[in-house]
């Protein structure tokens, strides 16, 4: 069985602003550095290394990583944040309830359905692939939770109203019948940074 470390990016300018990413961009905070920091920490206490890793093509999502690791990675565009179309850089309280369902395809954005297979697809394409055991994907929150939801039928863990900077979810994958049992969610104390 291998396992699958989906970790969401640190903390970025737009997320301090309240602002929608998706698949726009913009750096990592002090604290979304020191929040990356932690969880590497998290991950040396804990004896885990990574075979192999991969992130999404979003440069939050790389800075992330290196500041987890110095093992070479690849950048994938099946990995980016959901794309919120118009949405796009405008602040958050525009946001429907969740799940967002269709809502941003009448906006130019992408269904909660094509970004669940999107992600799912690429990560199967990474396990499948893979000769290691431990993986570190580092993605984004929204399509963090899409993904969650899609295989919330194999969990006992209710999908997330929020994932914080740096969260992680930690999915066994099995190969036959192939599938990804959600086995822990670990959320960081960061309350003494900021």
């Amino acid at each position: 069985m291998k396992t699958l470390y989906l970790m969401r990016h640190g903390e970025t300018l737009f997320n301090r602003l309240h602002k929608k990413q998706g698949w726009c961009d913009s750096p990592l905070t002090e604290l979304g550095t020191q929040q990356a920091l932690i969880a590497k920490k998290y991950f040396q206490e804990q004896g885990i290394q990574f075979d192999s890793a991969f992130c999404s093509t979003a440069e939050r999502a790389s800075d992330t990583l290196e500041l987890l690791t110095d093992q070479p990675y690849t950048r994938l565009k099946g990995l980016k944040e959901w794309h919120f179309g118009r949405f796009e850089g405008q602040d958050e309280f525009l946001n429907p309830e969740q799940p967002y369902g269709d809502f941003f395809k009448q906006y130019g954005g992408e269904g909660e359905s094509q970004v669940q297979e999107r992600l799912n697809q690429t990560l199967l394409e990474i396990m499948r692939s893979v000769s290691g055991e431990r993986i570190l994907v580092v993605s984004h929150a929204t399509a963090m939770r899409a993904f969650m939801r899609l295989w919330q039928h194999t969990s006992e863990f209710a999908p997330l109203e929020r994932l914080s900077n740096c969260g992680i979810l930690r999915f066994a994958y099995e190969a036959e019948p192939e599938r990804f049992i959600l086995q822990e969610i670990v959320e960081h104390d960061f309350s003494m940074l900021e």
